[in-house]
């Protein structure tokens, strides 16, 4: 057979493209490849579908049926029989207690007028993260990131606004000190110099500093409030009478009423109606009488006051002073007026013998204290520009728990890194120090260390320190966290292939600049789901401060279910603190999860 010349051997036009088989592509697709590519997965996929629909049959109504407005228990469980059924109780969730007590789960004892300021320093704290966990937003950010550890503390704490301040100084005053001395004796001299002078400043100079400061501030603001307490009693009177004038008709309308009732019950006649024509003039009665008792308590201890004052010796300036710390020792007045007041008494130089006779006035008030610290706290008192300070042990709920994790978090990480530099050392000492701290971490249980901060710490330390509980829990889970850190982020370097040293060698690069520039960057990346496993962890780990009578989420749970109105309520409180701290580990890993992606160099 011959080919003509108008024959080929190869197509010069392709044919156009099927589509895929319908049973292939899709949700039918992806179902036949994933749930019943073969006669096993068929049973298993049907065994795991019955299994899911059992468990959501019985969640989703209890979860979803469940009663929130109620007071107690029993209240819930007469609702929910009233709904359903008496025998089916159970069936339903009792979400009541979430609504009546969320906001102790999750403030503990904080000032409800205060509420502003936790919820303000959540926020500054997704500002402060932000620019450091993704890329794109304004370099200007990291101003709040890097004023973020100062602003949050003062924010939960309160205080002067001169501590924060002070600690920052620290910081700048370190760096200055880094710097010059680096040029001088090197960057491992400049980096402990640094290091000293920034502890020198806080454990020495920052305190008496912000003092000083808030005593001047006191000082000036003296005069005027004692000059108010001198006019203000005429303003009293003038308030008292007025009351007075409202009180004294409204008794003799009381005695008449009485007499009505009185003749009514003695002729047996009803009296509901009377009462209740009445009442109003009784409420009347009930809330000037109240405004009364306060004004006249005002006046009573004004008077008191200027009347001791007036009654102290006359000459010059020994009476100034003693007038002067006698409205301070006699501390019944509103805070307004007692805390301006004994400030000259402390520069003046009052005698030993006048001192004296203050302390005894105090003992017989039933004050407590020397006179010379009520004189530094109504410095600090009068002079204090910034918060209402807040007490450790006011805090609680899930707030103390998110103030440990990001504390553990953000001061765990850095440490770890420089214990984990520190193993790998070729100095022994350095070597020996952080191989025994890690191992001595890692070897005791977290629960034993917070023993120790909330315990046995007090046994090491000077007589009447007072070392703040939460800071003390904050150091022990801080340095448990960064042995477990360290050792992440020595399997990192580890894994690291050894090229990438002598590449850093061969350019020339110091140890500290080829760790930064190089070797680090990839041992972190190389450790980033473990280093979130351990944050996870660590997040987890805060719920343990309960045992030491913080009063955590968890702490705050126990607490609400030993009440009589919740007792027996179980599934509810626990089902929502898991769920709580599940968003939190979600979203942590998931970041974890997106961050790998981003680094990925494999294409």
């Amino acid at each position: 057979m011959s080919i003509t010349s108008d024959q080929s051997y190869v197509r010069t036009e392709m044919l156009t493209e099927k589509a895929p088989p319908s049973t292939n592509v899709g949700i039918i697709g992806w179902i036949r490849a994933n749930l019943f590519s073969s006669w096993l997965n068929v049973v298993l996929s049907l065994l795991a579908m019955y299994a899911i629909y059992s468990t959501l049959a019985y969640i989703l109504p209890w979860v979803f049926g469940g009663v929130w407005n109620a007071t107690s228990l029993t209240e819930c469980r007469i609702v929910i029989a009233e709904a359903i059924g008496d025998g089916h109780t159970a069936g339903r969730a009792c979400w009541a207690v979430i609504h009546e007590r969320f906001w102790q789960l999750m403030y503990g004892f904080y000032p409800s007028d205060q509420y502003w300021r936790p919820n303000l320093a959540l926020i500054l704290l997704f500002v402060a993260i932000a620019p450091v966990l993704f890329n794109g937003l304004p370099k200007k950010m990291l101003l709040i990131s890097v004023a973020f550890p100062f602003v949050a503390p003062w924010l939960l704490w309160g205080g002067a606004i001169w501590t924060p301040l002070m600690a920052f100084m620290g910081f700048v005053i370190g760096y200055f000190v880094h710097k010059f001395a680096s040029k001088i004796a090197g960057s491992l001299v400049g980096i402990i110099l640094g290091t000293v002078s920034a502890l020198l400043w806080w454990l020495l100079f920052s305190s008496a500093v912000s003092q000083g400061i808030s005593h001047m501030i006191g000082a000036s603001r003296m005069s005027g409030e004692i000059e108010r307490l001198e006019t203000s009693i005429p303003l009293q009177e003038a308030e008292v009478g007025r009351h007075q004038a409202i009180v004294d008709p409204l008794e003799g309308q009381v005695i008449a009423i009485q007499e009505e009732i009185d003749a009514a019950v003695s002729a047996e006649k009803p009296v509901a109606d009377l009462i209740r024509t009445k009442t109003p003039l009784y409420l009347t009665l009930g809330s000037a009488s109240s405004d009364l008792s306060k004004e006249q308590d005002m006046l009573n201890v004004m008077r008191a006051r200027l009347t001791a004052i007036k009654s102290l010796p006359k000459d010059e300036t020994r009476s100034q002073q003693l007038a002067d710390a006698a409205i301070a020792a006699r501390a019944a007045l509103p805070a307004s007026v007692a805390k301006l007041t004994d400030v000259k008494e402390a520069n003046l130089g009052t005698s030993a013998e006048d001192k004296d006779q203050l302390e005894a006035a105090l003992k017989v008030e039933g004050e407590s204290g020397s006179l010379q610290d009520r004189i530094e706290t109504l410095y600090q008192d009068v002079g204090l520009v910034g918060l209402k300070p807040v007490k450790s042990r006011d805090f609680g709920g899930l707030m103390l728990a998110v103030l440990l994790g990001i504390t553990g978090i953000g001061l765990s990480f850095p440490l770890g890194i420089v214990l984990a530099l520190g193993r790998l050392s070729d100095l022994v000492i350095v070597k020996a120090l952080c191989v025994g701290f890690i191992e001595f971490i890692r070897g005791v249980p977290l629960i034993t260390l917070l023993f120790v901060a909330s315990v046995l710490l007090n046994y090491f330390l000077p007589k009447g320190t007072e070392f703040d509980i939460i800071l003390r829990v904050m150091i022990m889970i801080t340095i448990f966290a960064a042995a477990y850190m360290a050792e992440v982020i020595r399997g990192g370097l580890a894994a690291l292939p050894k090229g990438q040293y002598e590449a850093a060698d061969a350019l020339g690069l110091d140890y500290w600049q080829a760790q930064r520039l190089i070797i680090m960057p990839q041992a972190l990346k190389i450790s980033i789901p473990g280093i979130v496993s351990t944050f996870i962890g660590l997040f987890k780990d805060t719920t343990l401060v309960s045992i030491i009578a913080l009063l955590d989420i968890l702490g705050w749970a126990k607490t609400i279910q030993a009440t009589s109105d919740w007792n027996g309520v179980i599934w509810e409180l626990y089902g929502f603190i898991a769920f709580v701290f599940f968003i939190f580990c979600f979203s942590m890993s998931r970041y974890s999860m997106y961050l790998e992606r981003k680094l990925q160099t494999g294409h």
